[in-house]
């Protein structure tokens, strides 16, 4: 299907936003995990899962607004949701925040397979991409390992 520079730019702001989302998502549910452990456990939390996960959010909304500015397009203000209600507990909720973390990260895959960040991006997006990949890739592994202990 063909599209036109504009139509793609916006389709590839667009693909970056619904990542974003689901980043936050895992934040908001990190964020209702830490509320339910003791002091030791919610540290730990936050030095394992929250603060790269807040770091890959900040990392991606600077991808995206810095890509919107540079093209001339709309940015977008996202807003951190509130906690699914469906987590049962500190382990409901970092399996949550998993979930949203592997949505994320296979949004972001998904969009580099397709090459619009080559055809229509800019190296700066491509490497903003790259950086936020890199963060939430051993997300999964480390709630893994907090969750055993």
């Amino acid at each position: 299907m063909a599209y036109t520079t504009a139509d793609g730019r916006q389709q590839l702001l667009d693909t970056v936003a619904e990542a974003i989302d689901e980043v936050g998502g895992a934040l908001a549910a990190l964020g209702a995990a830490y509320e339910e452990l003791d002091e030791r456990s919610a540290d730990e939390l936050e030095a394992t899962l929250f603060r790269p996960v807040q770091a890959a959010y900040g990392r991606a909304q600077r991808t995206h607004s810095g890509f919107a500015t540079r093209v001339g397009l709309e940015g977008r203000t996202f807003t951190q949701p509130e906690p699914g209600s469906r987590a049962l507990g500190a382990r409901g909720f970092i399996d949550d925040a998993v979930e949203f973390i592997g949505t994320a990260d296979d949004t972001i895959i998904t969009l580099q397979d397709s090459l619009l960040p080559v055809e229509v991006g800019d190296p700066e997006v491509r490497a903003g991409l790259a950086s936020v990949r890199e963060i939430l890739d051993h997300l999964p592994d480390r709630a893994a390992e907090l969750l055993r202990v």
